[in-house]
């Protein structure tokens, strides 16, 4: 009736359990926030990069001679 299939029906209701804390697992929220974690690694991977190569680039401005 809902258009669902029944094996994602089923992983409803074990995620449902999860969130209730009446099965192990990570629940829904926990699940969100490593998501979340992870984004905001990767972007500060990405910063980390520039930085880098900005640094490496005005230490090579800095060691041309005759400037």
């Amino acid at each position: 009736m809902l258009g669902v299939g029944q094996e994602t029906l089923r992983k409803w209701v074990r995620q449902g359990e999860v969130d209730d804390g009446q099965r192990p697992g990570i629940t829904s929220e926990e699940s969100a926030e490593i998501k979340r974690l992870k984004r905001e690694n990767a972007e500060l991977k990405r910063a980390n990069a520039i930085l880098k190569a900005a640094s490496a680039f005005f230490a090579a401005e800095l060691d041309r001679p005759g400037q």
